[in-house]
Protein backbone atom coordinates (compact mmCIF):
# COMPACT_ATOMS: atom_id res chain seq x y z
CA UNK A 1 0.00 0.00 0.00
CA UNK A 2 1.12 3.58 0.62
CA UNK A 3 3.55 5.08 3.07
CA UNK A 4 2.25 8.30 4.58
CA UNK A 5 4.06 11.30 6.08
CA UNK A 6 4.32 11.19 9.87
CA UNK A 7 3.27 14.37 11.67
CA UNK A 8 5.92 15.86 13.96
CA UNK A 9 5.61 18.24 16.88
CA UNK A 10 4.37 21.00 17.04
CA UNK A 11 1.60 19.88 14.61
CA UNK A 12 -1.64 20.57 16.50
CA UNK A 13 -3.35 17.47 15.09
CA UNK A 14 -1.18 15.47 17.53
CA UNK A 15 -3.15 17.13 20.35
CA UNK A 16 -6.62 16.33 18.98
CA UNK A 17 -8.85 13.50 20.19
CA UNK A 18 -9.51 10.91 17.49
CA UNK A 19 -13.02 9.81 16.50
CA UNK A 20 -14.29 6.26 16.98
CA UNK A 21 -14.47 4.03 13.92
CA UNK A 22 -18.10 3.05 13.31
CA UNK A 23 -17.53 0.04 11.07
CA UNK A 24 -14.60 -2.11 9.98
CA UNK A 25 -14.67 -1.99 6.18
CA UNK A 26 -12.21 -2.07 3.29
CA UNK A 27 -11.30 1.61 3.87
CA UNK A 28 -10.32 0.84 7.48
CA UNK A 29 -8.33 -2.24 6.39
CA UNK A 30 -6.54 -0.13 3.73
CA UNK A 31 -5.77 2.54 6.35
CA UNK A 32 -4.36 -0.16 8.68
CA UNK A 33 -2.11 -1.43 5.87
CA UNK A 34 -0.92 2.12 5.07
CA UNK A 35 -0.15 2.62 8.76
CA UNK A 36 1.80 -0.63 8.98
CA UNK A 37 3.79 0.24 5.83
CA UNK A 38 4.52 3.70 7.27
CA UNK A 39 5.53 2.28 10.67
CA UNK A 40 7.84 -0.38 9.19
CA UNK A 41 9.45 2.20 6.89
CA UNK A 42 10.06 4.71 9.72
CA UNK A 43 11.14 2.29 11.41
CA UNK A 44 8.99 2.14 14.53
CA UNK A 45 7.11 -0.34 16.71
CA UNK A 46 3.80 1.52 16.91
CA UNK A 47 1.75 4.15 15.11
CA UNK A 48 -1.62 5.78 15.79
CA UNK A 49 -4.02 7.26 13.24
CA UNK A 50 -3.50 10.89 14.34
CA UNK A 51 0.25 10.56 13.69
CA UNK A 52 -0.50 10.42 9.96
CA UNK A 53 -3.32 12.99 10.14
CA UNK A 54 -6.11 10.37 10.26
CA UNK A 55 -8.26 11.39 13.21
CA UNK A 56 -9.56 7.88 13.76
CA UNK A 57 -9.20 5.56 16.76
CA UNK A 58 -6.86 3.02 15.20
CA UNK A 59 -3.38 1.92 16.21
CA UNK A 60 -0.89 -0.52 14.73
CA UNK A 61 2.13 -2.09 16.36
CA UNK A 62 4.68 -4.82 15.88
CA UNK A 63 7.05 -5.80 18.66
CA UNK A 64 8.78 -8.63 16.80
CA UNK A 65 12.59 -8.60 16.87
CA UNK A 66 14.50 -7.69 13.71
CA UNK A 67 15.44 -11.33 13.07
CA UNK A 68 11.83 -12.53 13.48
CA UNK A 69 9.00 -12.42 10.94
CA UNK A 70 6.67 -9.43 11.23
CA UNK A 71 3.85 -9.92 13.72
CA UNK A 72 1.54 -6.93 13.21
CA UNK A 73 -1.23 -6.07 15.64
CA UNK A 74 -4.08 -3.72 14.64
CA UNK A 75 -6.40 -2.30 17.28
CA UNK A 76 -9.55 -0.41 16.33
CA UNK A 77 -11.25 1.70 19.03
CA UNK A 78 -8.91 0.35 21.74
CA UNK A 79 -9.66 1.10 25.36
CA UNK A 80 -7.82 0.12 28.49
CA UNK A 81 -10.26 -1.69 30.77
CA UNK A 82 -7.89 -2.65 33.58
CA UNK A 83 -4.51 -1.46 34.90
CA UNK A 84 -2.21 -2.88 37.53
CA UNK A 85 -1.28 -0.93 40.64
CA UNK A 86 2.32 -1.88 39.97
CA UNK A 87 4.16 0.51 37.67
CA UNK A 88 7.24 0.23 35.49
CA UNK A 89 9.65 2.87 34.22
CA UNK A 90 10.81 2.38 30.65
CA UNK A 91 12.52 4.50 28.05
CA UNK A 92 10.12 5.69 25.36
CA UNK A 93 10.52 7.41 22.03
CA UNK A 94 8.03 8.52 19.42
CA UNK A 95 8.01 8.83 15.63
CA UNK A 96 6.29 12.23 16.06
CA UNK A 97 9.07 13.41 18.41
CA UNK A 98 12.07 11.99 16.54
CA UNK A 99 15.43 11.17 18.10
CA UNK A 100 14.43 11.90 21.70
CA UNK A 101 14.03 9.25 24.39
CA UNK A 102 12.89 9.71 27.98
CA UNK A 103 11.97 7.47 30.88
CA UNK A 104 8.23 7.29 31.54
CA UNK A 105 6.36 5.60 34.38
CA UNK A 106 3.19 3.70 33.43
CA UNK A 107 1.14 0.80 34.80
CA UNK A 108 3.18 -2.40 34.39
CA UNK A 109 0.23 -4.50 33.20
CA UNK A 110 -2.99 -3.62 31.42
CA UNK A 111 -5.97 -5.25 29.79
CA UNK A 112 -7.08 -3.68 26.53
CA UNK A 113 -10.33 -4.19 24.65
CA UNK A 114 -10.46 -3.46 20.93
CA UNK A 115 -11.99 -4.49 17.61
CA UNK A 116 -9.79 -6.42 15.17
CA UNK A 117 -9.75 -6.18 11.36
CA UNK A 118 -12.49 -8.85 11.14
CA UNK A 119 -14.78 -6.71 13.32
CA UNK A 120 -14.47 -9.03 16.34
CA UNK A 121 -14.19 -7.74 19.92
CA UNK A 122 -10.90 -8.80 21.51
CA UNK A 123 -9.68 -8.48 25.08
CA UNK A 124 -5.94 -8.85 25.59
CA UNK A 125 -3.79 -8.81 28.71
CA UNK A 126 -0.50 -7.00 28.12
CA UNK A 127 2.75 -6.80 30.08
CA UNK A 128 6.26 -5.45 29.45
CA UNK A 129 6.86 -3.74 26.08
CA UNK A 130 3.39 -4.54 24.78
CA UNK A 131 1.74 -2.83 27.78
CA UNK A 132 3.93 0.25 27.29
CA UNK A 133 3.32 0.37 23.54
CA UNK A 134 -0.46 -0.02 23.86
CA UNK A 135 -0.64 2.76 26.46
CA UNK A 136 1.62 5.03 24.37
CA UNK A 137 -0.48 4.53 21.21
CA UNK A 138 -3.84 4.91 22.96
CA UNK A 139 -2.52 8.17 24.45
CA UNK A 140 -2.06 9.40 20.85
CA UNK A 141 -5.76 8.77 20.22
CA UNK A 142 -6.53 11.09 23.13
CA UNK A 143 -4.14 13.87 22.11
CA UNK A 144 -1.60 12.92 24.78
CA UNK A 145 2.12 12.59 24.06
CA UNK A 146 4.65 10.71 26.16
CA UNK A 147 6.43 13.98 26.94
CA UNK A 148 3.31 14.97 28.91
CA UNK A 149 4.52 12.54 31.60
CA UNK A 150 7.82 14.41 31.99
CA UNK A 151 8.57 17.30 34.31
CA UNK A 152 7.36 20.66 33.06
CA UNK A 153 10.96 21.79 32.49
CA UNK A 154 11.85 18.80 30.28
CA UNK A 155 8.55 18.97 28.39
CA UNK A 156 8.93 22.70 27.72
CA UNK A 157 12.48 22.13 26.48
CA UNK A 158 11.25 19.51 23.98
CA UNK A 159 8.39 21.74 22.78
CA UNK A 160 10.69 24.73 22.30
CA UNK A 161 13.17 22.63 20.32
CA UNK A 162 10.49 21.39 17.89
CA UNK A 163 8.81 24.79 17.57
CA UNK A 164 12.20 26.27 16.66
CA UNK A 165 12.82 23.51 14.06
CA UNK A 166 9.35 24.11 12.58
CA UNK A 167 10.01 27.85 12.25
CA UNK A 168 13.34 27.16 10.51
CA UNK A 169 11.73 24.66 8.11
CA UNK A 170 8.58 26.75 7.60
Amino acid sequence: MAKRPILVLPDQRLRAVADPIEMVDDDVRALAQDMLDTMYDAPGIGLAGPQIGEMKRIVVMDLSAEDEPNDPLVMINPEIVEVSEETAITEEGCLSIPELYYEVERPAEITVRYTDLEGKQVEKHATDRLAVCVQHEIDHLDGVLYIDYLSRLKRDRVLKKFEKQARRAG
